[in-house]
């Protein structure tokens, strides 16, 4: 229970509490004008005052960091488990807590958590655990972290492992599911970053599905298998190049010797053809001639005819002679091309096979480039789908676990009955303790961990929600009562009573003394004048519990902390 809270700012107005309700009230001064709406007054700074004290981080935008606040203390008394604590903390300095336990403000939460929550036979255990502030912050709500939007958490940006943890612990439940479950979460963002990575070009392509990719790899590493056989079995022939090109000139070669020798044979033809045919003319020929001319050759035209004739086929003889030289030189010739395609013919031979069983520098250089070339699309191949495996394996475990989980919720439920049972009976007495038509909360099992709901006529009204918080709060007071855990206080910000019907707010403010009267704890409410004397209900009077000190922003040392800045 809170005793006291004080400072060394000398305008503060320093507030006692007493058990039960405590009521702190934000006047509205006569003459005020309408600008003057105690928003200023301090009601929420008093709950940031005691967050600070009980070890919420102080960084640089916080209120006790500004000019004004920043060298002061701000102190606090407070009893718990019959032991009275003081504790102090200024801006300037803000890991250091000064109490009667602990000097820093990391020693102080370990401290609360083990002795405010028992959370002490929690610390063995990996994985997301309850923590202090946690805890805490659920009995006294922060406007500034928007915890009047939902009963289930007590900040907006609160994820659902952390509340679902802190809340399945506070009601007796089995909170390492939860745990677990957000390590599933964890797990899923991971592999979520790791497809979106993927799908970045991270991995230089799209990672596509396993199946295909492991066909992909199979071939590239076969083809990757030859490159590196072949490289391993070449050759490299440094005057490759020299005999290449000696081999090509052979066949340049080659090919004038057939086309010399078949112009060759084609004259061998001719010249048979002429031996054949070349003969002196016959003188019956040349007789008849000469008759059918009318000419009788005389004695002495025949004798000159002879000696012609002799000469004549000493011509012919001699062009026959010429002629069959002729005919030997070209067969030669011939014979001599054929030799030299012989001794030609073989030296290609023996330069082909030397250019088959070795290759140029280059092509070697080739072969090694492709195989380098193929060594990194196996690499990128094997990288896309073990990456693959990965993800199509690790969300089918994830879908397992989750269904596990829900098994194991479920189960749960049913061992712990008796705890769920006390929690939905505590929200339902005290919803019916303000309106006709009780609401209700419901916890479900589901693929994502429990989820709470809270049906109750009329909830879309922000009064309405903001009185499911009001039910929510006191049910989990009630819970740590039979725990024997919990601060011992709840706290709440004018800002719940915002939009709530006047006959409701007196009825939450009558059913919070007297539930904090019967449980033993200290229940601290700061809201406006006019709001805390809307209505009034038969055998309760609210200025039984008004604090003698009270707010306005009316005057400039009418705040909470006496000045302005």
């Amino acid at each position: 229970m809170i005793k006291k809270i004080s400072s060394s700012l000398s305008s503060f107005k320093e507030i006692e509490f007493h058990d039960c309700l405590n009521v702190l009230i934000a006047k509205k001064e006569s003459g005020a004008t309408d600008r003057q709406t105690r928003n200023r007054a301090g009601k929420s700074s008093l709950i940031e005052i005691i967050h600070f004290l009980f070890g919420a981080e102080a960084d640089k935008k916080s209120l006790f960091r500004t000019q004004t606040l920043i060298n002061e203390f701000f102190r606090l008394d407070f009893d718990l488990q019959g032991e009275e604590f003081e504790v102090s903390r200024k801006g300037k300095q803000p890991s250091k807590v000064a109490t009667n336990k602990t000097n820093t403000n990391t020693e102080w939460l370990k401290w609360l958590g083990e002795n405010m929550f028992a959370l002490d036979v929690l610390s063995d255990y990996e994985g997301r655990k309850p923590t202090f502030r946690s805890l805490f912050s659920y009995f006294v709500r922060r406007e500034h972290s928007n915890a009047f939007r939902k009963p289930e958490k007590q900040a907006e940006m609160q994820q659902a492992g952390d509340y679902q943890v802190a809340l399945m612990y506070l009601m007796g439940l089995d909170w390492t599911i939860a745990s677990d479950w957000q390590k599933v979460r964890d797990r899923e963002k991971t592999l979520k970053e790791l497809k979106k990575a993927a799908n970045a070009d991270a991995f230089g392509n799209l990672i596509g599905k396993s199946a295909e990719l492991r066909t992909q790899l199979t071939v590239a590493k076969f083809r990757l298998t030859e490159i590196i056989d072949q490289v391993k079995s070449f050759k490299v022939l440094p005057k490759y190049r020299e005999l290449e090109l000696e081999a090509n000139q052979i066949t340049r070669s080659l090919n004038q010797l057939s086309n010399d020798n078949i112009i060759d044979s084609a004259v061998i033809r001719d010249l048979e053809n002429s031996l054949n045919t070349e003969k002196p003319p016959e003188l019956g020929i040349l007789k008849d001639i000469y008759a059918e001319a009318g000419v009788v050759l005389p004695n002495v035209a025949l004798r000159k005819y002879d000696e012609v004739r002799s000469f004549h086929e000493s011509v012919v003889r001699n062009r026959h002679d010429y002629l069959d030289s002729e005919f030997q030189s070209a067969k030669n010739r011939i014979n001599n091309r054929e030799q030299e395609k012989g001794k030609l013919d073989k030296r290609r031979a023996e330069i082909m096979a030397i250019l088959e069983s070795h290759g140029a520098l280059e092509q070697f250089s080739s072969l090694q480039g492709e195989q380098g070339r193929l060594e990194a699309e196996v690499e990128s191949l094997a990288k896309r789908f073990e990456l693959a495996e990965q993800i199509e394996g690790t969300k089918n475990e994830l879908d397992i676990e989750r269904n596990n989980l829900v098994l194991r919720l479920r189960r749960n439920f049913s061992e712990q009955e008796t705890a769920l049972s006390e929690a939905i009976l505590a929200f339902e007495g005290i919803s019916k303790s303000l309106y006709e038509s009780a609401g209700s909360m419901t916890i479900e099992p589901s693929n994502n961990g429990p989820v709470f709901e809270f049906p109750m006529q009329g909830e879309r009204s922000k009064g309405i929600k903001n009185m499911q918080i009001f039910c929510f709060d006191m049910m989990l007071m009630q819970l740590c009562y039979k725990k024997n855990i919990g601060p011992k206080f709840l706290i709440h910000d004018s800002h719940l009573f915002d939009g709530v019907d006047g006959r409701q707010i007196i009825s939450a403010l009558k059913n919070g003394a007297q539930t904090a009267k019967k449980l033993g704890f200290q229940y601290i409410v700061t809201i406006n004048e006019d709001d805390a004397f809307k209505e009034t209900i038969e055998g309760f009077d609210l200025n039984d519990y008004v604090l003698p000190v009270s707010l306005t922003d009316a005057t400039e040392d009418g705040g909470l902390f006496g000045c302005r800045f």
